[in-house]
């Protein structure tokens, strides 16, 4: 879900061709998600291989990935670890709400509404195991670094953006400010011309850009502050936030209240899951590593054609076509700066 900050958040609008020679800490899971939902046939149903496991991930991560690397951008990707206990909740209704589509997605499909089943469809993708293993399994083939987090990818992203060691941090959700990153990047893994939901209406989905401290002296507030909107909104630790209040309202009340206590006498029906200060602590003091090595490597062609051709059924000749484009980029921007500087 993340949390809902778009009406409050100043963004600007950016090329992926800007983005040369930037490092980007990409949330693995939120990119996963959005390719096993894109990435569909006509009717709902994902890529597979002749085994019959999902491939609409790796197809997503290989392309999407490669078009980075042509353009001379180095992705970084951060897998979850252990989640916060208070994410229980949140979890669960994801649960809930992945089979509540299933269960629509059937029905449309058996009813031959093909156009509303692919859009439950994209409401039903689950991230297994072997989805994990394999996306890691192709990052390494492909010579990109990507860290194990200890609990919230997103929360590790923005730590690697903190300490400078990437330049942006990726993600759909708004939740890396809340963490603390000081540049946040959507649309990174999905621009492009995309179609609207069942409608006949496409629309070009662009990267952008959002920095903290433009968020913070545009709404006046603090860091902290943030978080107590957040909190009073919706986070993934308190999903439902306080029942009827926006992202507006929760601005109003933080700014004239100053803190989340001082403003929660003023709220009715004020309710959480979990004290305020426990969800609070976990934005600003999350558990993130410095155990990690960031570096870019020459892709292991054969490697590749051998995973995506041989055991996962692609088409060798757009795989190959899309390992010559990455590493043309490569070439081009290890030019202009040093080929030492590039794979490392």
């Amino acid at each position: 879900m993340g949390v809902n900050l778009r009406e409050l958040v100043p963004k600007t609008v950016v090329r992926l061709e800007d983005l040369s020679g930037k490092k980007i800490a990409i949330d693995a899971y939120n990119a996963l998600y959005q390719f096993l939902a894109i990435i569909r046939q006509p009717d709902g149903t994902p890529l597979k291989d002749h085994t019959g496991k999902v491939t609409s991930h790796l197809s997503g991560l290989f392309y999407r990935t490669s078009n980075l690397l042509e353009l001379g951008i180095k992705p970084i990707y951060v897998f979850d670890g252990t989640p916060p206990a208070l994410k229980e909740v949140e979890i669960k209704r994801r649960v809930e709400a992945k089979e509540e589509a299933t269960i629509k997605y059937e029905q449309a499909l058996a009813q031959g509404k093909i156009e509303e089943a692919r859009m439950y469809a994209q409401a039903t993708s689950r991230l297994h195991d072997y989805m994990e293993d394999d996306s890691k399994r192709l990052l390494t083939l492909m010579g990109i670094p990507w860290i194990q987090a200890p609990s919230e990818g997103e929360a590790q992203a923005a730590h690697l953006t903190k300490r400078g060691d990437a330049d942006y941090c990726a993600s759909q959700d708004y939740d890396s400010l809340l963490f603390g990153a000081p540049m946040l990047i959507r649309n990174v893994t999905i621009s492009g011309r995309r179609k609207l939901p069942g409608k006949n209406v496409y629309i070009d989905v662009v990267p952008e850009v959002i920095k903290l401290d433009d968020v913070l002296k545009e709404c006046g507030i603090t860091y902290e502050q943030l978080i107590d909107v957040g909190i009073l909104i919706g986070t993934d630790f308190n999903p439902d936030g306080i029942k009827g209040l926006g992202p507006k309202t929760a601005l109003k009340l933080i700014k004239e209240h100053g803190t989340l206590e001082k403003a929660l006498p003023h709220i009715k029906n004020a309710e959480f899951p979990h004290p305020p200060e426990k969800i609070r602590e976990i934005f600003l003091q999350p558990k993130v590593s410095d155990d990690y090595t960031l570096k870019w490597q020459e892709p292991d062609v054969e490697g590749i054609v051998d995973f995506l051709v041989g055991e996962k059924d692609f088409s060798e000749d757009r795989v190959r076509k899309a390992i010559e484009k990455m590493q043309e980029g490569s070439r081009k921007l290890a030019g202009k700066t040093t080929l030492e500087k590039w794979f490392g």
